[in-house]
């Protein structure tokens, strides 16, 4: 898991016409999050890298371009049949960044 504890930003949150939509994405991260815990928790690898994939493309469409790129890397160490150690790590890394993503803009 990362130290860093800053804000995770969307490069879309300062458009009035994206705000909202960024907001909805936000406001959705903890079903996401349960989501991921519980297909690792239960080793459903493809389960997991599904959900993965899945975020990986919602988080880009979204202006999260670092949580997008955490989702693609959680993704390709399961497909890479990496052991549960290193797809654990992946996830947490994964989770931690959901949970610092914000709604508001770069001050």
């Amino acid at each position: 898991m990362t130290t860093q504890s800053f804000p995770l930003h969307s490069t879309l949150a300062s458009d009035p016409d994206l705000r909202e939509i960024v907001r909805l994405f936000v406001e959705e991260m903890s079903e996401r999050i349960e989501i991921l815990e519980t297909e690792l928790a239960a080793e459903r690898w493809s389960e997991l890298a599904k959900a993965a994939h899945r975020l990986k493309g919602s988080a880009g469409s979204h202006g999260f371009m670092q949580l997008s790129t955490a989702a693609a890397t959680l993704d390709a160490t399961i497909k890479s049949d990496a052991g549960k150690e290193e797809i654990a790590a992946a996830t947490a890394n994964l989770t931690d960044l959901c949970r610092r993503a914000t709604a508001e803009p770069v001050p």
